[in-house]
Formats: structure tokens, C-alpha cells, sequence
């Protein structure tokens, strides 16, 4: 019996070191947090050719802490960093400099063609009217690492905070196996590059589709992953429920966010970091609802703030 009682004494006493030690990790790792996510989306498209590197550091220089881009799948299996899964003509030309016919798009698509072809194409040339203070900057579509890689250079050459990391996968159901493998696959692809780069909580990766998020949640625990919606027709509640748990980040456009919203997430402990805010005024009303960080198009108007 006695022996019986000292296993059990042991067996507790591993048990609250072992939990100690989790919520000692987890506290630490929220510390990393910033106050306040200052999120620069896509770089900074207001200024810069979106999701490329160069809007990653201009972003960074006028007062993001935080750099949000978007991933795809090639043919190749590489992680290539664009909005759209094919070229958009309305800020990308030809390798020759000349338009994209509008019917030839989807021979674009990124995950029909290799990257070596997808590289040439020129991003940041072309005039975009949707934003017109985005300076004329020739570049490319990056690889997912090589943009990691960059920034992290960039602001340890620039005496700079390390910048956190908000990826979107870019996925839907329906286009599975023509857009994007299949979530577990997808995953798995960028994962790999991830890894390496052991950016531990400056790592944030997000979703409108549940299905990769999910995945993660299995596959990547330590990872905090972040919900998207623009959806009225759901509520917080339904969205977290069908999600089928907490994550890290709930984030919605900035139009949906409510004192009472802010409040449930925090309830719950998740933080919220609405999109995307492009107007000062509009920023401090969204800051006012007690959120945990914007993500703008003009990382600039944080100086208002």
C-alpha cells in the first residue's frame, strides 16, 4: 500500500511539472506577442506591388510589426506568394512586358505551371488605379522562404524588431486538385518550408477555409492559426463550433467587428485582428473596440494611432 501511495504522490507531482511547464511555455510564448499587431497586408499594397519582397520591407520601414501575405502550390511543389491562384492582368504583365489577355488567365494558374516559368512574370510595372500611391517597382512573385528569409534579414540589418508572419492559405473545396492540392497535401508542402525557419509564435498561419486550419490543428498544435470570415449570415458561435475548436485568431472584416464580438473572442482567450482598415479614422473607431491588431493596406496611418 505503501508503495502503491508513493507511485501515486510521483505520478502527481510529474503531472503538475509537466503542466507547469506547458503553461510556463505557453505564458512565455504570449509574452513574445506584440501589444498590438500592426499588420501590413500584403506588405503593404497601398504603397508597394502586393506579396512581394520589397512591399514586405517598405511595410516593415513605415511601422508594421507584422507582414500578412498569400500562398499557393506550383506544379513544381513550390510555395509561391500571391493573392490570386493565377495572375491578376491588372497589376501583372508578360515576361515581355505586355499585357495578359484576359481569356488566357487560367493558363496561368499556379498550379498548373512550374515556378521557374511563373518567376518572369512582371509584378509592380504596370499601373494599378485601385491604388495609386503604390510606387512603379519591377519585381516577381517570391517563394514562400525566400520572402521569410528576406524580411528577417532585412530587419536584423536594420537594428528592427524580428517582424511576425500572418500566411493565408488560399483554398476552397470546390477547387481542389485545379486550384490547390488537397488540404492535407497543401499543408503538408508549406509545413516543410515552415519548419525550417523555426519561427515558433512569430508564425501565424490563416484561413477562409476551415478544412487547412484543421489540419494544422492536428498535425502543427504549437502552431496558432487564425479564422477569416466576411460571412453575415454566421455568428462567432457558429463559426468556432463548426471549426471544431478555439483558435488563436479570430479574424473578421473590419465592418462585421462589435464591442460584443471583441468581447466574446476574448472570453474565450482568442484575439481578434480585423481587415483590412484603410483609413485613419476608421482604424481608431476599430481600435476603440478593444481589438488586438488591424491588418491595412497603409501600414503609414499606424503613426496616427
Amino acid at each position: 500500500m505503501k508503495n502503491q501511495t508513493k507511485a501515486l504522490v510521483i505520478a502527481v507531482i510529474g503531472a503538475c511539472a509537466l503542466f507547469a511547464c506547458k503553461t510556463t511555455k505557453m505564458a512565455a510564448e504570449k509574452k513574445t506577442y506584440p501589444s498590438f499587431f500592426k499588420i501590413g497586408h500584403r506588405g503593404t499594397r497601398g504603397l508597394m506591388p502586393e506579396n512581394t519582397i520589397p512591399a514586405m520591407e517598405v511595410g516593415l520601414a513605415e511601422g508594421a510589426n507584422t507582414v500578412e501575405i498569400d500562398v499557393h502550390i506550383t506544379k513544381d511543389g513550390k510555395v509561391i506568394v500571391y493573392h490570386d491562384e493565377s495572375f491578376n492582368p491588372d497589376y501583372t504583365l508578360m515576361p515581355d512586358g505586355g499585357p495578359i489577355p484576359v481569356g488566357d488567365r487560367k493558363k496561368y494558374t499556379f498550379y498548373q505551371n512550374n515556378y521557374d516559368v511563373l518567376r518572369s512574370f512582371d509584378i509592380g510595372t504596370k499601373p494599378y488605379p485601385a491604388y495609386p500611391k503604390q510606387k512603379r517597382t519591377k519585381t516577381y512573385a517570391p517563394l514562400m522562404g525566400e520572402l521569410v528569409d528576406a524580411v528577417d534579414a532585412y530587419t536584423k540589418a536594420n537594428k528592427m524588431a524580428p517582424a511576425y508572419f500572418l500566411i493565408e492559405v488560399k483554398s476552397a473545396e470546390k477547387t481542389d486538385g485545379i486550384d490547390q492540392p488537397a488540404p492535407e497535401e497543401f499543408m503538408k508542402i508549406v509545413m516543410a518550408e515552415l519548419d525550417t525557419k523555426k519561427l515558433g509564435s512569430r508564425l501565424i498561419m490563416q484561413s477562409f477555409d476551415m478544412r487547412p486550419l484543421q489540419v494544422l490543428h492536428r498535425t502543427h498544435p504549437n502552431v496558432a492559426l487564425g479564422y477569416l470570415t466576411s460571412d453575415k449570415t454566421t455568428t462567432f458561435e457558429g463559426d468556432i463550433a463548426k471549426l471544431g475548436f478555439n483558435p488563436t485568431f479570430y479574424n473578421p472584416t473590419y465592418k462585421l467587428v462589435t464591442a460584443d464580438m471583441v468581447k466574446k473572442c476574448h472570453d474565450k482567450g482568442i484575439l481578434i485582428t480585423p481587415w483590412t482598415v484603410n483609413t485613419v479614422a476608421d482604424m481608431k473607431a476599430v481600435k476603440a473596440l478593444g481589438v488586438d491588431g488591424i491588418i491595412t493596406d497603409y501600414p503609414n496611418f499606424f503613426r496616427a494611432l
